[in-house]
């Protein structure tokens, strides 16, 4: 398992101000479709970085929402074989779908929170499960509409997950302001009703704010900027409520240099050590 500390997403660009830093990030994340390779030296600054610090694998093409009745059995055995080579501490995935009838769609879409769709969830999950021979953390996602025909709140829908096949969740805690904000809902009435006795980590990343054709404001989930006052604010009080919990700091756009992305991992930090020992019970 992961720390319960601050760690930070790892890009090549850090890698000399990462391997040059004397007080170390409590563990890195990389996305696991960047990986997939064989060699080359994305991989071997990976093990160099893997020999130092705890370890999460996040993926984002593995399609646990889609529609097919099986997932891509070679991108699940990429995924083992990836899994096997680097041992990581923890590996993730989103609940959401990429692919359909062997399109790759680069993003992560919604998907209609439905009995029939619970279900093709929960196997998706087990097969993932069994062919890593490990416990997956599953993500909420971003969204920016939802579907009619759902007939299940998101955080029931989650917590059936991991219910029914013990997988953990990752909390991600802007996807949470900026999906609510979408929908015209609150974020804190969201957390109350969140499963966080499942919550294995948590993400924290920046977002854009706009407004839509009528005025409304439409949140941008793009990791490209500080993370906002906020969602600084909710992370806090699920914190204040679970205790200490492993919490990345994710910036994937506009990638800023090293001190930066290290400054907003102190200060999640700062919150860790606030909230050991005066969580509520779950």
């Amino acid at each position: 398992m992961l720390p319960s500390v601050a760690g930070t997403a790892f890009k090549p660009a850090h890698f000399s101000a990462l391997q040059a830093e004397t007080t170390k990030p409590g563990f890195i994340e990389v996305h696991a479709e960047n990986y997939m390779g064989d060699g080359g030296l994305p991989h071997a600054q990976l093990t160099a970085l893997r020999a130092e610090h705890a370890l999460s694998l996040h993926g984002v093409g593995l399609s646990i929402g889609s529609e097919s009745r099986d997932l891509d059995r070679d991108h699940l055995q990429r995924l083992r074989k990836l899994c096997d080579r680097y041992q990581p501490d923890s590996f993730s995935e989103h609940l959401a779908w990429s692919s359909h009838g062997g399109v790759f769609l680069n993003d992560l879409l919604p998907l209609p929170y439905t009995d029939a769709t619970l279900l093709r969830v929960i196997d998706h999950v087990a097969q993932t499960q069994d062919m890593l021979g490990r416990r997956i953390l599953l993500e909420n996602p971003a969204t920016y509409l939802q579907f009619a025909a759902s007939t299940i709140p998101e955080t029931e829908f989650l917590g059936e997950i991991a219910a029914r096949t013990g997988c953990g969740l990752l909390l991600d805690v802007t996807n949470v302001q900026v999906a609510c904000t979408n929908r015209d809902e609150d974020p804190a009435a969201y957390l109350t009703r969140f499963p966080l006795q499942h919550v294995g980590e948590i993400h924290l990343a920046g977002h854009h704010a706009a407004k839509d054709r009528h005025g409304m404001p439409l949140l941008i989930d793009d990791h490209g900027s500080s993370v906002s006052a906020r969602v600084w604010q909710l992370y806090e009080s699920v914190i204040a409520r679970i205790g200490p919990r492993p919490t990345l700091v994710e910036w994937d756009t506009d990638v800023p240099d090293w001190s930066v992305l290290v400054a907003e991992a102190t200060r999640a930090q700062a919150i860790l050590n606030r909230g050991a020992g005066k969580a509520e019970a779950a």
